[in-house]
């Protein structure tokens, strides 16, 4: 079994196409699959599935690419540790929530690229449990996540700052007048909420269904465009003040004085508790821990 080998498979397990991993690796495409027969025949396995042009990781592979991971990173760690640089370089795979990336993360980029040119950052987005998730396996080196303080034994979260969560309307709106709003009074609402997944979203749908209430709904895949919605009077929301911060300068968005439970929610960095924290790494913490606190 040799390096190059797990690193086909590695790539194979992210594309499920061999297509595409001949060429995202500059093989031929007889090439990637001699390389996944040979670990196959090593490991009197089947990798992988085959149904006609689909690709699917079996059981097997999937333990292998738990080991996969593992042996690809030490590896990576060793080229990186041995010639004894401690000159932060190499790359980063970093992910975020849309709302941190939109409106928490640009100063931090900023500082860490004018210090340590030579790491490639690459950014990717998505749900809180998704990101974690692939924390977990390894695909990311770190994640920013905005939810409630983390809890998993795999890894290790670094609480940032307290995020304030506000239920918001547009300007004029009837709920607007109120000196104090409870779920109660959001009966009969639409309310406009992120994609399914979103702890926010979850905290604010529990409360309202703990007070009994089935509130109709508009789902979006974009804070941006929920804001849009609210302003033109089309529901209710609830969102981090940080992501609406010159609507309420302008009025345009009125926050409401909610005195229902609270929303707990944080930013965070996590990372797994056995990544090797390379100078890259240890440096990007600081500058996010500098920039953010």
């Amino acid at each position: 079994m040799e390096f190059k080998q797990l690193q086909t498979f590695k790539v194979l397990t992210e594309e499920l196409n061999f297509t595409r991993t001949a060429q995202r690796l500059n093989y031929a495409q007889s090439s990637v699959t001699t390389q996944i027969q040979v670990l196959e025949r090593e490991f009197d396995v089947q990798l992988f599935e085959r149904l006609g042009k689909r690709v699917r990781l079996t059981e097997a592979g999937e333990r292998l690419l738990h080991y996969a991971d593992r042996m690809l990173g030490l590896a990576e760690e060793a080229y990186l540790f041995v010639p004894g640089n401690d000159n932060p370089t190499g790359t980063l795979t970093i992910g975020a929530v849309e709302s941190l990336c939109t409106y928490r993360l640009a100063p931090v980029l900023m500082e860490y690229r004018t210090k340590y040119p030579n790491v490639e950052l690459v950014f990717k987005t998505g749900i809180c449990a998704d990101l974690r998730k692939q924390v977990s396996h390894g695909e990311l080196d770190l994640s920013f996540t905005l939810e409630e303080v983390g809890t998993d034994e795999a890894l290790v979260f670094d609480v940032l700052m307290r995020e304030s969560m506000l239920i918001l309307v547009r300007k004029g709106h009837p709920l607007s007048d109120m000196k104090a709003v409870e779920p109660v009074d959001l009966e009969g609402e639409t309310i406009l909420v992120t994609e399914p997944g979103c702890s926010y979203r979850t905290m604010f749908e529990n409360t309202l269904a703990a007070a009994g209430l089935r509130n109709p709904k508009v789902e979006f895949a974009s804070v941006e465009a929920i804001k849009q919605c609210v302003m033109a009077g089309l529901g209710v929301t609830l969102l981090p003040k940080m992501a609406v911060k010159e609507e309420l300068r302008n009025e345009t968005l009125v926050s409401l004085p909610w005195v229902g439970p609270e929303f707990p929610v944080v930013t965070q960095m996590c990372w797994h508790k056995d990544k090797w924290m390379s100078p890259a790494l240890q440096a990007f913490i600081r500058a996010a821990r500098e920039t953010m606190l």
